[in-house]
């Protein structure tokens, strides 16, 4: 499979983990998970990020997750590598990118402050991967707690060739897709840029000069839909699909509660078989369930009225 370069484009949905109610991994429903997000449009997938429940993986389920969803997915695969010390980033790196992944990705740990404490952990993060391994720099200050700002960015990625990628999910962060664009459009490297936050901004994203989307949503479609139909400088189609999304993006990004609500969703479409979390991790409970199912009525009949 090719190595993800700064030319990539299109939509890599962050796959869920699924388990079994007793908290294994559930290796079947990962493989229909799979071709649920490719029956769907997925230009790539992306595995192992913070909504796949990476953290609670030892390291060898998260080799055996990233083997099964590599063999199986035949696109680009990105495997999220993030972990508090360098040795667990060598390592699980070492072992997909002998599987045939893309990439990997790497969010800053909570601890790094200064641009200049920024700049030198990812110095030291790419080192970390091996060479030639394209990298996707993960910039999630809601979950990290790390700000990254344009100029920074624009340092890193000056400096460290390797980084082909932003997984942008600053909020509120057009400004920054914006800023970024002008630095390139000034003589910076080129990177990618795919969006994440559940594809909540994502028209507006597109129109700042995004490539795409890099994140969850139990309908996956209406990622790929949105993306192609800007490319194809469809806006207002764009818009009208996305808005009749709208109240479920947005239900699912509650912080605490949106992975419960996906996974939820997607038993419901029949992409898992069950919507279990590992622990810590709680279903949704019956009120939420009702709010949900009131919703996918909605927006069934939205879309028939879109056509």
């Amino acid at each position: 499979m090719p190595l993800l370069t700064a030319d990539a484009k299109g939509v890599y949905p962050i796959s869920v983990t699924p388990f079994h109610p007793d908290g294994r991994v559930d290796f079947d429903s990962l493989d229909r998970v799979t071709e649920f997000y490719l029956s769907k449009g997925a230009t790539g997938l992306t595995i192992l990020g913070m909504m796949g429940e990476a953290p609670k993986l030892t390291q060898t389920e998260s080799r055996d997750v990233a083997a099964r969803v590599i063999a199986r997915a035949g696109v680009p695969v990105v495997v999220g590598v993030s972990a508090p010390g360098l040795a667990a980033i060598t390592e699980l790196s070492a072992a997909v990118m002998d599987m045939g992944a893309a990439g990997v990705m790497i969010a800053p740990p909570g601890g790094v402050r200064t641009d200049a404490q920024i700049s030198t952990y990812f110095s030291q993060a790419v080192q970390a991967v091996g060479d030639g391994v394209p990298v996707v720099l993960q910039d999630y200050p809601l979950a990290t707690g790390v700000q990254i700002d344009p100029g920074t960015i624009r340092c890193i990625v000056d400096a460290l060739p390797q980084i082909v990628m932003l997984k942008h999910e600053d909020w509120p962060g057009l400004a920054k897709i914006t800023a970024l664009r002008k630095a390139e459009a000034a003589g910076g490297r080129r990177i990618s840029i795919l969006c994440g936050n559940g594809g909540l901004f994502l028209p507006e994203e597109l129109g700042r000069g995004a490539d795409g989307a890099m994140t969850g949503f139990a309908y996956p479609e209406m990622l790929t839909q949105v993306v192609a139909l800007c490319q194809a400088d469809q806006p207002e189609r764009a818009q009208d699909i996305f808005d009749a999304y709208l109240p479920l993006v947005r239900y699912e990004q509650q912080p605490g509660a949106g992975l419960a609500v996906r996974k939820y969703v997607l038993a419901k479409r029949g992409a898992i078989a069950s919507e279990a979390q590992r622990n810590p991790g709680a279903s949704l409970p019956p009120d939420a369930q009702a709010e949900v199912e009131r919703m996918i009525a909605r927006l069934e009949r939205r879309l028939a009225e879109l056509g």
